[in-house]
């Protein structure tokens, strides 16, 4: 088949990289497992045997968002915090240009200096990649795509998600002292309450992991009831 030829060549180009990814990421939730990662360690054993190593697979410039995932951000802590220095505006979503910036800074990290041509292009194959309701913005869910499975504590928060209603009402009872916003202890109280109601998607023993990696979205400490949303809210605004 074709992703099986591009697959076996090593001068392939990231954006038939994310064709070959999205072949096998079948069901289209970003990340691979069970039969889709064994067919995919498949091929890319067969292309180790040509390009020597995994990295060698795209070309040497092209190899960021393989660094991004196994180097950058090596937990959901990381993540959120990247997330909030480049939602600068707090909308939920990183746009175009705040995702060039982003980009551009992961890069700069890696010593790897591009044109702004290169880093448009680089942009548009990363929305192409994860931007999966196709609004040219990518949101939180859509970013965390780039964590190992193992850290992306998001999943497991997606089955207990709240309609807009329930959030609100949730978040007004959490926020004890009508602050506007919940602070560490608050989220404490609110996230034992959600342990003990959804002990099949959540262990009360991660607590203080859930709590850790959520207040890395605060602002000084202060947990904002549109950034609480996005881990907690099924209907963003």
């Amino acid at each position: 088949m074709a992703a099986e030829t591009h697959l076996q060549g090593v001068e392939i180009s990231a954006a038939q990289f994310f064709e070959i990814w999205n072949h096998y990421d079948s069901d289209g939730n970003g990340y691979l497992d069970g039969k889709e990662l064994l067919n995919f360690i498949q091929e890319l054993q067969q292309a180790r045997k040509k390009a020597g190593l995994l990295a060698q697979i795209l070309p040497t410039e092209e190899n960021f968002l393989l660094f991004f995932r196994c180097q950058q951000l090596k937990s959901s802590e990381d993540f959120m915090q990247t997330w909030r220095k480049y939602d600068t505006d707090h909308s939920g979503y990183i746009e175009t240009e705040e995702l060039k910036s982003f980009l551009k800074d992961l890069l700069q990290k890696a010593n790897k200096q591009i044109d702004d041509s290169k880093l448009t292009e680089y942009t548009e194959i990363m929305l192409k990649m994860f931007d999966s309701n196709n609004d040219g913005k990518l949101e939180l869910t859509e970013m965390a795509s780039l964590l190992p499975v193992q850290e992306n504590f998001l999943l497991q928060f997606k089955s207990v998600k709240m309609c807009g209603k329930e959030f609100n009402k949730a978040f007004k009872l959490y926020d004890q002292d009508g602050n506007g916003y919940i602070d560490e202890n608050e989220l404490d109280a609110l996230l034992k309450d959600l342990c003990e109601k959804n002990k099949k998607d959540l262990d009360i023993n991660n607590l203080a992991t859930y709590k850790k990696n959520i207040m890395a979205l605060s602002d000084g400490g202060k947990l904002y009831r549109t950034d609480l949303a996005l881990i907690l809210s099924a209907e963003q605004d």
